[in-house]
């Protein structure tokens, strides 16, 4: 991963260049320069002394001083120093909110208005007299600012440790109308109980916001608490997102401003836009979709020097017309930096009116676009492109079933009419696409998306499989090819460009990933750097091989994480040498400073990007990368216990799965039927005592050298399903096919130990303490 700490202001340079170019007083311009770049506030005498004010001139600073100071240019603080209106004051309560990819400690104010967006602060290792912190304690810190919204903190005072709010499922304790509260973290070891005069509205099975009363219970006792709100009944299958969107502090409501600005919003003038309203251009999405912000058309390029090769186009919401930059709704975005996606509704980057609305390519409705017209070759390699805003008529809204049906031979009403002119083009052009991806060696994981089906009603009907079409291929590598243009169009104009990055993976996780592959006695690349090819070689050597799946999914982990950057670092799992999100400004806030960039550097008119906004990039990338971390993981986690609820009346069922991770407490299943992960304890294996064998991913009995390895196929019995933390725990009732063997008794080589039977410890056996939670998966 990059750097992700904002460099430090220049202010000792600013100073020295300050003292060798005024003579007398500064003018208005560098005192507000001065106080802005100070990460610390200051006073008339750092001022006087930094621009070299002489005695005599004092008096004179002074009434500067006091007249910027009565503009509100400047905010004053203790003993009349002077800060940055913006900035948050020198010392400020803070809760910490958890550890960022670099394990550095994150905090947040404890008061703090929801319709703006966080700063970043960091708190220093430097701790005298304050306990190790943990998330959601509360400390008194001292701030030094060292970017615009990026702060440094040092812990002056512990002032607790008990949570401010915790999410939880209420139930009647059985007596005198008192009740407890379950939290809904699997990793919270307590439950606390609620007073009849404490439980408000509450009712059996609702999930409520409680706060925690007088000091933390120690472990294995209830703690006393409040109900501050009740959010809605666990009977209800659509509250179950409300658990994530909760439990991950996604933002749901817009802040008035932004909701009055969004409805103001009304049909973009053609202005001086290219007229592309005649080209057949249509969307293409799932049937679930609930906005369209792409569409795509390509045809035979006809220069007879680029025989074989294509003419596409790809067109993209003008959002930037609408959101301008910091007013409302940008601000609302950035705070999101994303829409976040759950079974039964979507919390979006921007409002309704915007993202469903004016933003959303609607079929036979005029609509403002960024467009990029490319020339491709017969080989799939990008020749050229341009970028132009035009005014668009989507001749259809097409799902991918319905393209691919079409495709096959099978059109309907909707596809039969544009299949020679729209369809079968796009299908030409995505041949050579794929042709040029294969080459360039980008990875191709084989790993099944799972898809929670839910009817009008909100139940849950099935967990079914997503299928994967060469229709879904076809978009993705017209949005790749748009995407990599727009890199090279911003670069060309030495535009800044917030890059999408991938790194290559970290040496550790590759050796790993070696030891493991040469337990399956294939072959992976020696001692040079690796290359996306050589993943490739390992997928085509298990395709279709029962170790398939978990070789995909143990590539999937060896790999970096994605993040946003302006220093372009490459994207090595699609093989390429620049890459930047170019085309859903509607739900990334990365892709509208992508189409901010493209305004200002090709000079499109208004809404482009601000001289100076590319200095607070590197702070920017950091903030979007955690968003998209943080919606990530309240989509699994909504999965999850969508999955448990679905599963809840099936307790004592069978089922079929395979071994996908081994622990020392245990082993993870993933349930053929359904792709349901869930936890098998190792205190369920009977009365042997077991050993974690981590270079063979595989747990050994130490008497018997009975082995259970990554990719066995097992039957195992469902034991426990708790929507509530989206906890499965499974018995296992019998290995179907090992694709290991049975070691010799003893000692294993390098190992975690594990127990079992008796010796195994109380909380494995505590109902969802242990659940599975899927892997984070890596996002393009």
């Amino acid at each position: 991963m990059p750097n992700s700490k904002p460099p430090r202001p220049p202010k000792a340079g600013r100073r020295q260049a300050a003292r060798a170019s005024v003579a007398g007083l500064p003018s208005r311009e560098q005192v507000l320069q001065f106080v802005h770049d100070s990460p610390t506030p200051v006073g008339k005498r750092e001022i006087a002394r930094a621009f070299n004010v002489q005695a005599q001139d004092r008096i004179a600073l002074k009434k500067l001083l006091k007249e910027i100071e009565a503009d509100g240019a400047v905010a004053r603080g203790r003993k009349r120093r002077l800060a940055d209106p913006d900035a948050l004051p020198e010392m400020i309560v803070l809760q910490i909110a958890g550890l960022d990819p670099d394990g550095e400690v994150l905090a947040r104010p404890l008061e703090w208005d929801e319709s703006e967006p966080l700063p970043h602060i960091v708190v220093a290792p430097d701790r005298q007299g304050v306990p190790a912190l943990a998330r959601g304690d509360r400390i008194l810190a001292r701030l030094r600012r060292v970017g615009k919204a990026y702060y440094e903190a040092r812990a002056v005072r512990f002032l607790g440790n008990q949570p401010l709010k915790v999410l939880g499922v209420f139930e009647e304790a059985g007596w005198g109308g008192r009740g407890r509260v379950v939290p809904t973290d699997k990793r919270a070891r307590t439950e606390y109980t609620v007073e009849p005069e404490d439980r408000g509205e509450a009712k059996p099975g609702d999930l409520v916001w409680i706060e925690p009363l007088g000091a933390r219970a120690p472990r294995g006792k209830a703690g006393r608490a409040r109900i501050l709100e009740r959010l809605g009944s666990m009977n209800e299958p659509r509250t179950v997102s409300l658990i994530a969107i909760a439990a991950h502090d996604i933002p749901v409501d817009f802040s008035p401003d932004a909701l009055k600005q969004a409805e103001r919003c009304k049909a973009a003038p053609m202005g001086e836009r290219v007229d592309l309203r005649r080209v057949p251009l249509v969307t293409i999405d799932g049937e679930d979709a609930r906005d369209f912000d792409d569409a795509v058309f390509a045809e035979p390029d006809d220069d007879p020097g680029n025989k074989g090769g294509w003419k596409l186009i790809v067109a993209i919401a003008d959002v930037a017309w609408y959101v301008r930059p910091d007013d409302a709704l940008d601000r609302s975005a950035v705070r999101r930096g994303n829409s976040v996606y759950f079974p039964d509704r979507v919390v979006p980057m921007l409002p309704e009116a915007l993202s469903n609305g004016w933003c959303s390519l609607r079929p036979r409705e005029d609509r403002p676009v960024l467009a990029v017209h490319m020339r491709i070759d017969a080989h799939g390699r990008l020749l050229s492109h341009r970028f132009q805003r035009a005014m668009m008529n989507s001749v259809a809204r097409l799902t991918y079933n319905q393209v691919q049906a079409a495709h096959d031979g099978k059109p309907d009403d909707t596809t039969a009419p544009i299949f020679d002119d729209v369809i079968k083009p796009l299908y030409g052009a995505y041949r050579v696409l794929l042709q040029a991806r294969e080459k360039r060696g980008a990875i191709d994981l084989d790993l099944p998306e799972r898809k929670t089906v839910i009817d009008p009603d909100g139940r849950i009907v099935d967990i079914a499989p997503r299928e994967r079409l060469d229709s879904h291929k076809l978009i993705e590598e017209f949005m790749i090819c748009a995407n990599v243009a727009a890199a090279q169009a911003l670069e060309s104009r030495r535009m800044p460009c917030m890059y999408r990055v991938h790194e290559p993976p970290d040496p550790l996780k590759i050796e790993a990933l070696r030891d493991f592959l040469g337990t399956l006695d294939v072959p992976f690349a020696g001692g040079r750097q690796v290359r996306p090819a050589d993943f490739n070689g390992v997928l085509g050597r298990i395709a279709g091989t029962p170790q398939a799946r978990m070789v995909n999914e143990m590539i999937l982990r060896s790999q970096s994480q994605a993040v946003y950057s302006p220093d372009n670092l490459g994207h090595f799992g699609l093989a390429l040498e620049r890459y930047a999100h170019f085309t859903s400004p509607i739900r990334r806030y990365a892709d509208l400073l992508v189409h901010r960039a493209l305004i200002a550097g090709f000079g499109m008119g208004e809404g482009g990007l601000p001289k100076e906004a590319g200095e607070s990039y590197p702070e920017l990338g950091v903030t979007i990368s955690g968003l998209e971390r943080k919606a990530v993981a309240a989509e699994r986690d909504a999965n999850d216990r969508y999955v448990a609820l679905f599963l809840a009346d099936r307790v004592g069922a069978s089922f079929s799965a395979r071994i996908n991770g081994v622990t020392r407490f245990g082993m993870f299943v993933t349930l053929d039927e359904t792709g349901a992960d869930g936890l098998v304890p190792i205190s369920s294996l009977g009365r042997e005592y077991f050993e974690h064998d981590e270079r063979r991913h595989c747990l050994v009995g130490r008497s018997t050298g009975t082995a259970f390895f990554l990719g066995d196929r097992v039957r195992v019995k469902l034991a426990e399903a708790e929507p509530i933390t989206g906890g499965l725990v499974f018995e296992l009732e019998v290995v179907i096919e090992s694709f290991g063997r049975s070691l010799p008794a003893g000692r294993p080589g390098r190992k975690s130990t594990g127990k079992s039977g008796r010796q195994a410890k109380a909380k494995s056996r505590r109902p969802g303490s242990k659940a599975a939670r899927r892997k984070p998966g890596k996002r393009r």
